[in-house]
């Protein structure tokens, strides 16, 4: 059996499939056609149904409920490895000057986590520019002296400083502030024609492989170096540190809860009477 699994080329997610689709453990008669691709990208796929198997970002899900199911394993929750929303020049957003609706604002995907919690945070915003993640600082850098901010999410969360930009606000913090749950940024979702108990041995081959990966860990694959987009080791261990824990492992009850409560706050602020609770195999 042989399946489209299609996930970034972001040191976490490549730590995390390295073992499955490098063959560094025994998967039996499932084989996978893998391919590599930023996650608005995957996203959009998703709602078009394009892969068995694939990364999304939570912000995606409510989208894509009617033809796939999350796994438990494989993805990123959290706390502190939210999103920020960061400018080019400091800005005082609790101003009573401040008014969101005098900047453009790029955001890293229309269908993306980021794009929600921004849009907890500031609700009426209504000048959005979406963007490739790792275009968005150059954005900034290029509009400096203009009413620009952007929302930076993966490796820039280590980078914004270096370049002169800064931090406005994390939105992450503004998340769990507000709902005590970590934050869900991004699961892998599966196909619901897949028959069930093949799900269960997709995700159970995921934990397996995640699990490997750290038994060589602080050692970095081969495989994330080589499409870590020249990033330094340092910056990818932070990467790996921070996006890649036990809730990817396996999203246990807390982490359920909190993909929950991101469906109720997309519900809200969507005017949608209700969103499917059972989203999990």
């Amino acid at each position: 059996m042989k399946f489209t699994l299609g996930f970034s080329p972001c040191p976490n997610d490549t730590f995390i499939f390295d073992a499955l689709v490098n063959k560094k453990i025994e998967t039996g008669d499932i084989e996978f056609d893998v391919i590599l691709e930023d996650v608005q990208t995957l996203n959009r796929w998703a709602i078009e149904g394009k892969l068995n198997i694939s990364k999304i970002s939570y912000g995606v899900l409510p989208l894509i409920l009617d033809e796939y199911k999350m796994l438990h394993s494989g993805g990123a929750l959290g706390k502190g490895v939210g999103p920020l929303l960061i400018a080019a020049n400091p800005v005082d957003i609790h101003t009573t000057g401040f008014n969101i609706n005098d900047y453009t604002v790029a955001i890293p995907g229309e269908n993306t986590t980021a794009h929600m919690l921004f849009s907890l945070a500031f609700p009426d915003a209504a000048n959005k520019t979406f963007k490739v993640f790792h275009e968005i600082e150059s954005f900034l850098l290029s509009t400096a002296g203009q009413c620009t901010l952007g929302v930076i999410i993966h490796e820039n969360r280590f980078t914004y400083q270096q370049k002169g930009l800064h931090k406005l606000i994390d939105l992450g913090d503004y998340w769990e502030k507000r709902t005590g749950y970590p934050i869900p940024l991004g699961g892998i979702a599966v196909r619901k024609d897949i028959p069930a108990d093949i799900q269960y041995r997709i995700d159970h081959l995921i934990r397996q492989s995640i699990q490997y990966a750290y038994k060589n860990y602080p050692v970095l694959p081969e495989y994330v170096k080589l499409h870590s987009q020249e990033m330094e080791e340092t910056v990818m261990r932070q990467h790996i540190d921070l996006y890649v824990n036990n809730f990817s492992v396996d999203l246990g009850e807390a982490g359920k809860k909190a993909v929950n409560e991101f469906l109720k706050i997309y519900a809200r602020n969507n005017q949608a009477s209700s969103v499917k609770q059972d989203v999990f195999i």
